[in-house]
């Protein structure tokens, strides 16, 4: 039990019902904390209990937004969005984190351990990660002692990105692979994500990149999934405009957004690797070996996660695996 667990502490975590945000929560109640959780759904069901209090993020409201975090020792900051959707935007969530970190300031949290991504840049002309670069700057001036870390390709149980290229391969005979393959993906289990989040908790403006012991191209990550679920799907190789015209089409066919142009576009230019020393301690090819049969058996839809009005229990797990 961590010291502040015995003390009875209260930790804080935007989107504990969210994907990483929930292993995150899960390791924090595991180790004795209460935990509070900041969520547009404050109805959804859950597996904590008493474990888990639900809070309304208030963005539009300063004062509402300190006061949900009144008494919280760490901020555990997963929020973040994957791409622009109706009136959501990359711009909005870079002020959103801002007025976030002002109220952990106003209300006197001690820590935040904030959730980024591997090579961000504010001088990236993709807007996801020079939009992660903009929030870590708002976070080193904030005043709040914090840490960060920044995941790869994250994978595990919930996840959309593996499970969903594993549902292609399920169910169309061809996968388009863009360009060459041979970009490098390291890919990063969730649970590890989350352990190195709550072990940098006590680490004052530690930075540490989250990424697994095994690195593939994308070809060689694609066909490890393949294998894994039985698919005889072939890799085809294709000019990468392609691939974002592919993925709007079959997002037409599942209601969703795919894949988009800017993900590609960092996936290729090598931003979702590192060179550094392996933090995650889980290997992607022994996940599938044990988690195959069930990978990409559903559809992970991100637009009915995260826009859609909350689904129930037994639904958000469909797609869960390891």
């Amino acid at each position: 039990m961590t010291a502040s667990a015995a003390a009875g502490g209260v930790a804080a975590v935007t989107g504990a019902l969210g994907y990483t945000g929930r292993f995150i929560t899960e390791r924090l109640v595991a180790s004795g904390l209460r935990v509070r959780s900041l969520t547009r759904w404050t109805d959804r069901p859950h597996p904590f209990g008493d474990a888990l209090e639900l809070r309304p993020f208030r963005f539009d409201d300063a004062d509402a937004l300190a006061a949900s975090l009144e008494g919280v020792t760490t901020l555990y900051n997963t929020y973040w969005v994957r791409f622009p959707h109706g009136s959501v935007s990359f711009d909005g969530a870079v002020a959103n984190s801002r007025a976030l970190f002002s109220a952990a300031r106003a209300a006197g949290v001690g820590r935040i351990v904030h959730v980024s991504i591997t090579n961000p840049s504010v001088e990236s002309p993709l807007p996801y990660f020079r939009g992660k670069a903009q929030v870590e700057a708002a976070l080193a001036v904030s005043g709040v002692p914090h840490s960060i870390v920044r995941p790869t390709v994250v994978f595990g149980r919930g996840d959309v990105l593996l499970n969903n290229i594993a549902w292609l391969l399920r169910h169309f005979p061809v996968f388009a692979v863009a360009g060459s393959g041979r970009y490098r993906v390291r890919p990063v289990h969730v649970a590890d994500v989350a352990r190195l989040c709550v072990e940098v908790a006590t680490e004052h403006d530690a930075v540490i990149d989250a990424v697994g012991p095994e690195t593939f191209t994308f070809t060689e990550m694609v066909s490890a999934i393949r294998d894994a679920v039985g698919s005889q799907a072939r890799l085809v190789h294709v000019p990468p405009p392609v691939v974002p015209a592919l993925g709007r089409l079959i997002g037409q066919l599942v209601r969703d957004v795919t894949l988009t142009a800017d993900e590609l576009a960092g996936m290729m230019a090598g931003l979702v690797t590192t060179d550094g020393a392996s933090t995650g301690h889980v290997a992607l090819t022994e996940w599938l070996a044990l988690y195959g049969a069930q990978l990409g058996t559903h559809y992970a839809n991100e637009l009915e996660r995260h826009y859609a009005a909350p689904v129930t229990g037994p639904r958000m797990a469909r797609t869960s695996a390891g």
